[in-house]
């Protein structure tokens, strides 16, 4: 499908919207990325309400500027990114795993479950932890990280 052809919208102010030229509208639009770790900012998904795929854009920069900004501004708040500073404490219970974390929008509680998914190392000290709800937590520089943070992690992962 032509890019080109796509329009992305808010109506009303909150409610993302997608018209196919010539052919249909969504009244609910949800982008996600197809592959956010592998292939960042390529592969761009579009969800109807249901989370089922319309269509995806292989290069959302071929987008119309109007529709990239709106697509743009739906991923910043899906993709909402805490970069932690320091882990407060950790256990695990059950198989799912229980944080305490200072982060760059403040103290945070979160639980991760299954940590070989959703622990991602990006790089040997680069960790992304990715939450039950799909919020993201970054340690961009693990060894930065004070001793005892440094020995969560380790004991944990």
């Amino acid at each position: 499908m032509n890019p080109e052809t796509l329009k992305l919208f808010y109506e009303p102010k909150d409610r993302l919207r997608l018209t196919i030229e010539g052919e249909k509208s969504y009244h609910t639009v949800r982008p996600a990325w197809a592959a956010p770790l592998s292939r960042p900012n390529t592969y761009l998904a579009l969800l109807d309400g249901k989370g089922d795929e319309i269509v995806t854009v292989s290069d959302p920069n071929t987008l119309s500027p109007e529709s990239l900004t709106a697509a743009k501004e739906e991923l910043r708040r899906r993709y909402l990114t805490a970069t932690v500073i320091t882990v407060k404490h950790a256990k695990q219970e059950f198989g799912a795993t229980y944080w305490t974390v200072e982060t760059d929008r403040g103290t945070k509680d979160f639980v991760t479950q299954n940590l070989q998914e959703n622990a991602v190392w990006l790089s040997p000290t680069h960790l992304l932890l990715l939450d039950v709800d799909g919020s993201r937590f970054e340690i961009p520089n693990v060894e930065k990280l004070d001793a005892a943070s440094q020995n969560y992690i380790e004991t944990i992962l």
